[in-house]
């Protein structure tokens, strides 16, 4: 099993500045914090970074600014992917990835392919990436869920496609990718609530929202699992339970920007068309982050 995925990774948000610009000191305090508090990786412009509203050349600075303040000692997975094959392969080609230790692609959305689509989408991925490849099944976001047949088709046939982000919130195929997968091949929650239910039944840990803000527990409670310590882990789980709740309420990434908020990392700002959250959502995370 590749090791270097092993645990808690991390989807880091874009923090903006009042003017909706890129606030690079802050990303930078979120990267150490994470790295002091446990973060056993890092996951740069993926969907909760607001990937979709960066420019090039935001992402470039982006990854320069995580790259700098990692300094080698987590490893780096970018988010490259879309619905238009041949631009992703081009962004994989044209991308400098010599800090970046795999690239985590989303299953094509919107354009609804086939199973072989989705099938012949990742191929071609593969055979232009010089790193591992995590696949990222989101079908709440894709509206097209990769089925446990294709997936695993995919662990066979290529040699760096490593793993999947499973996020379906759907524990009957967790468990069915776990029951079948070949050796080595990783299996990554994508949904804070199911996480440690997944460690605890073989998966390799997640790549977490919440657990950029919280990372010293959450990581914790990850080890934990992944050490079969259930009672001690579900002691942590059922602590941040309400939170995770809370930021998928009204939309991701502005719950957990405005957990940051409260905890003075960054501002709640988002761009369009994503909105800040609401007060009254903010009321009640300033309400855990006090008592937590």
């Amino acid at each position: 099993m590749n090791s270097k995925f092993l645990g808690t990774g991390v989807a880091l948000v874009t923090p903006f500045k009042s003017d909706l610009t890129i606030d690079h000191n802050a990303l930078s305090n979120i990267v150490n914090y994470n790295i002091d508090n446990g973060t056993d990786y890092l996951v740069i412009c993926g969907t909760t970074a607001e990937s979709v509203t960066l420019t090039a050349q935001e992402k470039k600075d982006i990854i320069t600014t995580i790259s700098k303040s990692n300094k080698g000692r987590v490893p780096l997975v970018l988010g490259i992917g879309g619905n238009n094959t041949a631009l992703v392969v081009e962004e994989i080609k044209t991308t400098d990835l010599s800090n970046i230790d795999a690239i985590l692609s989303v299953s094509p959305y919107y354009s609804k392919p086939t199973q072989e689509g989705i099938y012949q989408h990742f191929k071609a991925i593969s055979q232009v990436s010089p790193v591992d490849i995590i696949l990222y099944n989101v079908p709440g976001r894709t509206s097209k869920n990769m089925d446990v047949e294709m997936t695993l088709r995919l662990a066979s046939d290529f040699k760096n496609v490593i793993g999947v982000k499973e996020a379906g919130n759907n524990m009957a195929q967790y468990l069915e990718l776990l029951k079948n997968k070949p050796d080595g091949f990783l299996v990554i929650s994508g949904d804070d609530d199911l996480a440690l239910g997944v460690v605890l039944a073989g998966g390799a840990g997640v790549i977490s929202v919440i657990g950029q803000a919280f990372p010293k527990a959450f990581s914790d409670m990850i080890r934990l699992g992944l050490n079969g310590k259930a009672k001690e882990a579900y002691a942590t789980h059922f602590k941040l339970m309400d939170v995770v709740g809370y930021i998928f309420e009204e939309n991701n990434p502005a719950g957990i920007k405005a957990v940051f908020e409260a905890l003075n990392m960054c501002r709640g700002d988002v761009r369009l068309p994503l909105v800040s959250a609401s007060n009254e959502l903010k009321q009640k995370i300033e309400a855990f982050v006090k008592t937590f």
